[in-house]
């Protein structure tokens, strides 16, 4: 697994069929102060890229949970958990 490092923290990049895929975990770990995956996931900044993101590369895409998903971002009420696979 190839490593990137960034302000002194190893971020990890997975290659798959030919894509590279860099830890969101790692990387947002070079962040200043306490900032942890799920507050960021929670932003609907970030959400609406991931939404734009899976409606080009995922054919799966479930657009109406989405929706449901983002229409809740923002809120002080929405909270979001992430698997790692």
């Amino acid at each position: 697994m190839a490593k990137l490092i960034v302000k002194d923290t190893e971020v990890n990049i997975l290659k798959v069929n030919g894509e590279d895929y860099i830890c969101l975990t790692d990387m947002l770990r070079t962040k200043d102060g306490d900032f942890f995956i799920t507050d960021w996931l929670r932003n609907r900044n970030t959400l609406e890229f991931i939404g734009i993101w899976e409606k080009v590369y995922n054919p799966d895409f479930n657009y109406g949970e989405f929706a449901i998903i983002k229409n809740q971002s923002g809120l002080n009420s929405f909270k979001i958990s992430v698997r790692n696979l």
